[in-house]
């Protein structure tokens, strides 16, 4: 693994998983005699918790044109569907 010029280093994804670190998690790094550690940061009183990341992460990504009122409608005639198919 390199650090590029920029000083960035990927940070694999089986220790992210572990870790759950999704895009947009802040990290603190501690310095540890000639060791470096990586955890998630804590949060300050009031900051969203992961759910509130990835809901803001997702904010503004649809590209449907359809209303509220015509998506709850279809997805509840897909229920409807879904229970008389049972």
């Amino acid at each position: 693994m390199q650090v590029t010029t920029k000083g960035q280093v990927t940070i694999p994804q089986e220790i992210r998983n572990r870790l759950g670190l999704l895009p947009h998690t802040k990290v603190e790094f501690e310095l540890v005699g000639d060791h470096a550690r990586i955890r998630k940061a804590r949060r300050a009183p009031g900051e969203g918790a992961r759910a509130s990341l990835a809901l803001e992460a997702l904010r503004g990504t649809a590209d449907t044109r359809l209303s509220t009122d015509e998506i709850m409608a279809l997805t509840r005639s897909e229920a409807r569907a879904a229970r008389r198919r049972k």
